[in-house]
């Protein structure tokens, strides 16, 4: 019987670390005394983008003009890679034919020493540190869900949803969740640790590469048909036009890595997506909330409300508790109103204290800066009427956008369910005719747990089932496994799984020990403390 490996329980430190992580990789840059200008960062991932992210060794050669570079200009003005996987980007490196911009020869010797380093090295880089280990696709064709493996052995997932004439990408901020609302799956999984921006960042590029995939195959199909509309129609659904953090985890808790990811997306030179293109979904960190609004007013903010009033979505949401449901509109419409406010601002006969703006204004902000409530439909006391009247006076007068989600079913241990389609049109009527734009939410990828809720690594289940014995037959549903990583020597043996198994056990054991040991030692530290004070109260 094969041993399954453990959950880990924490994040290791990244070797090799993802280039895509700007950060990290100035850090690393100036620890070897190499200082580089903004414009030659911009210009270095321009051209890796450009190049279609291929394996480090392969774009150095290119930089170093070893090889030609790859990207080839189309018609549309987007660019296509001729790599071992297509891949598109709607960006030209110059306006200029043939005119490239130079980069410094210490930036290319230290990236051909990288390339020779040993992978345990702590400043090794890799184009991308992250798989695929498995995509699946709903039967209708519209969504695919994507099992990434990191390097540590950790799984996140993202969905791509086909829309029509464009796509969208959920993505995964966290490996886990720590905030534990009672309706989602990820929740049930506890937080093992945060994804870097560039970890955020491969997830596009593994999503864009499938795209890129089918396109190439759609209009090898089409090729020789006279339908060009057609065609037309193919070329767009190979390009990602929105981004949700709507994955695992609280993008707000790990927030300089979300936030350094979104200016990577919206970067005109990179992926070049509209500001109003990209959501970052919270379930409520106040903080972190304003501080999106200080750095990044541009991008859409979603809040996961899912209850009209404090006690109720204290049952449903326990991490909101100590987070006053007003406040958490107030730094939402905060958000909503910064681009207006900052416009205002250039006015010297404004107040830059006003906080009151007119209808017009409200409207005008709403069309082009959205931001977004997010409402679970349970059947329960938060999908009431009465729950529907106090969520429409709750966003009264502010004109935010409601979205109502169908609860999509999980694996939490409440028995939970959705209200049927007549309520939830009645409670969309209700909130709408408090002046907010409510809709009820499509959903997309149910059948292969790819819905909103659902997101959960099969690992973590208590029983893990193989996918084809699993409720996702292939009758029903496309699977692609990814073949595995070379071993390394160290897994040749058979009998280093086990092994590895028995130490996880001894130190699990010793954790629970050290756990309980601790808790009684506060204990009697408490006591203690009690005792002292009740004694000197005496004398």
């Amino acid at each position: 019987m094969t041993n399954k490996q453990p959950v880990k329980r924490f994040r290791d430190p990244l070797c090799p670390k993802p280039i895509l992580d700007r950060a990290a990789f100035g850090k690393a840059l100036k620890a070897n005394g190499i200082i580089l200008s903004d414009n030659h960062f911009d210009t270095f991932y321009q051209r890796l983008h450009r190049s279609g992210y291929p394996p480090l060794d392969e774009f150095v050669a290119e930089l170093r003009g070893e090889v030609a570079e790859r990207g080839i200009s189309n018609d549309d003005g987007s660019v296509s890679v001729a790599s071992s996987t297509n891949f598109r980007t709607k960006n030209l490196i110059s306006s200029r034919p043939g005119r490239k911009s130079q980069l410094p020869k210490a930036l290319l010797e230290f990236l051909s020493k990288n390339v020779l380093a040993e992978a345990d090295s702590d400043e090794k880089f890799e184009t991308l540190t992250s798989k695929v280990q498995m995509h699946q696709t709903s039967a209708d064709g519209t969504t695919t869900k994507l099992a990434v493996e990191l390097q540590d052995g950790h799984v996140v997932e993202s969905v791509l949803m086909r829309h029509e004439g464009r796509c969208t990408l959920c993505v995964s901020s966290q490996v886990g969740c720590a905030m534990g609302c009672t309706f989602c799956a990820t929740g049930t999984m506890g937080i093992r640790g945060n994804l870097s921006s560039g970890e955020i960042l491969e997830q596009l590029v593994h999503a864009s590469k499938i795209l890129a995939d089918e396109s190439r195959d759609g209009m090898m199909a089409e090729e020789g048909t006279d339908d060009k509309k057609r065609q037309k129609k193919q070329k767009r659904m190979d390009l990602i036009r929105n981004i949700v953090f709507m994955g695992m985890g609280e993008p707000l808790n790990n927030y300089h890595n979300v936030l350094a990811a979104c200016k990577a997306m919206i970067d005109r030179r990179l992926w070049n997506l509209a500001h109003n293109r990209v959501t970052v979904s919270t379930v409520g960190v106040t903080s972190g909330m304003r501080d999106l609004t200080r750095d990044l007013p541009e991008v859409n903010l979603a809040l996961s409300l899912h209850a009209p009033n404090q006690p109720m979505r204290e049952k449903i949401v326990p991490s909101a508790r100590g987070t006053p449901i007003e406040s958490l509109i107030e730094a939402l419409d905060s958000h909503m109103m910064a681009l207006t406010k900052r416009k205002l601002l250039e006015n010297p006969q404004e107040d830059d204290k006003k906080t009151d703006f007119n209808i017009e204004e409200r409207q005008t902000a709403s069309k082009k800066k959205r931001a977004m409530i997010e409402y679970v439909m349970l059947v329960g006391d938060t999908s009431t009427i009465e729950a529907a009247h106090q969520l429409g006076k709750l966003c009264e007068g502010r004109h935010l956008v409601v979205n109502l989600i169908p609860y999509n079913k999980t694996d939490v241990k409440d028995k939970l369910s959705c209200p049927s389609e007549e309520h939830m049109q009645e409670f969309r009527r209700i909130v709408s005719s408090y002046g907010s734009f409510c809709s009820i939410r499509r959903t997309m990828g149910a059948d292969i747990a790819g819905a909103c809720g659902q997101l959960v690594v099969e690992q973590e289940k208590k029983q893990v089932l193989d996918i084809e014995d699993g409720p996702f037959s292939p009758k029903h549903v496309k699977i692609s496994r990814i073949a595995p990583r070379r071993k390394k020597k160290s897994d040749a043996d058979p009998n280093n799984g086990e092994e590895s198994n028995d130490k996880q056990r001894a130190t699990d054991r010793l954790l629970h020990q050290l756990t309980l040991a601790t808790a009684i030692a506060a204990s009697l530290f408490a006591v203690s403390a009690s005792l002292l004070v009740l004694q000197r109260r005496k004398r």
